[in-house]
């Protein structure tokens, strides 16, 4: 039987896309995953040289761009790589490593299950800088980490999934994540 998506609640909706994709809820609550619903107020923060628009909340593009020009002033170039992603795009992104045959249990090391991402936030930012690769554990080594390590608590962003984190992700030094409700000095 098809359901009619739209008509699900947000929580049925991604408990039905976790079905089709095999990822149980015993390993979401054995992995004790937050769950995280999709940004209602999005804006282009950003647009790259070959036009892909980077979308956010509105307060996390101003603490981006207020941090990015921190940064800047001090010699440090900061570069969005990405930003909000779609309960679609995170489906995606685990049917293309499934279409690949890497277990599963692999996949959710390296990506989390559509609904639990906090990209779907619009908070989330993955960070890179001029000559390296982007998403790699290599930007521990830059002047940017270093950088955002210092500074990035200043503009309410956190670094969400350091090395050996409780969720089980593997340790990504991009990936830092604006806190709204954190006192920023």
């Amino acid at each position: 039987m098809k359901h009619d998506l739209s008509s699900l609640s947000y929580q049925d909706r991604i408990h039905q896309e976790l079905d089709k994709l095999g990822i149980s809820l015993e390993v979401i609550a054995a992995k004790r995953l937050p769950f995280y619903a999709e940004a209602q107020e999005l804006t282009v923060a950003e647009t790259d040289a070959q036009g892909r628009e980077y979308q956010m909340t509105p307060a996390t593009a101003k603490a981006w761009h207020a941090m990015k020009a921190a940064a800047a002033s001090d010699g440090v170039v900061l570069e969005v790589v990405s930003a909000f992603r779609s309960i679609e795009r995170q489906i995606e992104i685990i049917q293309y490593k499934l279409d690949r045959y890497m277990a599963m249990e692999k996949i959710l090391t390296l990506s989390a299950p559509p609904g639990y991402s906090e990209h779907h936030t619009g908070r989330a930012i993955d960070i890179n800088t001029p000559g390296c690769m982007a998403t790699e554990e290599e930007f521990q080594d830059t002047e940017a980490f270093r950088w955002l390590s210092v500074h990035a608590g200043r503009f309410g962003f956190t670094l969400s999934y350091p090395r050996d984190n409780t969720l089980g992700f593997i340790y990504e030094p991009w990936h830092w994540c604006f806190q709204p409700d954190r006192d920023q000095a």
